[in-house]
């Protein structure tokens, strides 16, 4: 019970910081520049994706429960819908981890994968490389697209902040 309790307070936590904090303000403002990224999809249902991810970032949701609420619309096929959803999430974790680093000052992070033979050939390129915030670097050869670890499409990757002297 104590534990179930702590996770309520967390999910609390978090959902003040992303209504009511700096980070929480960065944080909107990166995902709505992010929000267009979704091609596959309405633009109408693309803002819904992002607002069950940060509800599912808030709650501990799992990318595959978001993955059926997508697949709910008709529209999507289910592997579309898991691939959607597990983008997002990361998207959006990522995505936090940078308000949060950038408002204390970080000037940027190291890119780290999961070491395992799904990881992209571009992605082992910037394995453990420094990368500016404000400078995100080729995630996709073939397509020229910028973004930083976690939000490319199926990108397990993430952030691992500098922190300021």
């Amino acid at each position: 019970m104590a534990w179930a309790e702590l996770a309520g307070e967390m999910s609390r936590e978090l959902r003040r910081e992303i209504q009511t904090a700096p980070t929480g303000e960065l944080f909107q403002a990166l995902l709505n520049e992010q929000v267009t990224l979704i091609k596959s999809i309405p633009l109408d249902a693309a803002q819904r994706v992002h607002e069950l991810t940060i509800k599912g970032l808030e709650d501990s949701t799992r990318a595959s429960e978001i993955a059926k609420e997508i697949g709910r619309s008709g529209e999507v096929a289910t592997s579309r819908a898991n691939l959607i959803a597990q983008t997002e999430v990361s998207r959006t974790a990522s995505t936090l981890t940078e308000a949060r680093a950038v408002h204390i000052g970080s000037p940027g992070y190291f890119w780290r994968t999961s070491h395992d033979s799904d990881v992209r050939p571009d992605h082992k390129v910037l394995d453990g490389k420094f990368i500016p915030w404000n400078q995100p670097p080729i995630a996709d050869r073939r397509t020229g697209r910028r973004a930083h670890a976690g939000c490319i499409y199926g990108c397990r990757c993430y952030p691992e902040p500098v922190l300021p002297e």
